[in-house]
């Protein structure tokens, strides 16, 4: 199953929302993949500074990941430069699929 989200950043942070992910942190990344999120894409409208993601999951899914202390942190590394819930977790808006092509 696909999962698509937008989330906003900040003004001005795109490098360094970039260079973090550049960079993410290896135990997140295999917590991620054991947790059956793959293929996960990441892109940035410039002009509303409004990230679009996209993700497939399977097995596990990732229904408890905002419970997992590395999870947490990851959060509150990156609440600097992205709108956040008070909890630092990204707010995030789930999108509907509307056309898919194989």
């Amino acid at each position: 199953m696909k999962a698509a989200f937008k989330m906003k950043l900040k003004p001005g942070s795109a490098a360094e929302y970039k260079k973090r992910h550049d960079e993410i942190w290896p135990e997140l990344a295999a917590l991620l993949k054991a947790e059956g999120l793959s293929d996960y894409t990441i892109f940035l409208d410039e002009e509303t500074h409004t990230l679009f993601a996209v993700q497939q999951l399977s097995g596990k899914g990732s229904q408890s990941l905002g419970e997992r202390e590395i999870v947490k942190r990851w959060w509150a590394y990156m609440a600097d430069i992205m709108e956040t819930n008070p909890d630092h977790s990204p707010v995030s808006v789930p999108l509907l699929q509307v056309f898919h092509m194989d």
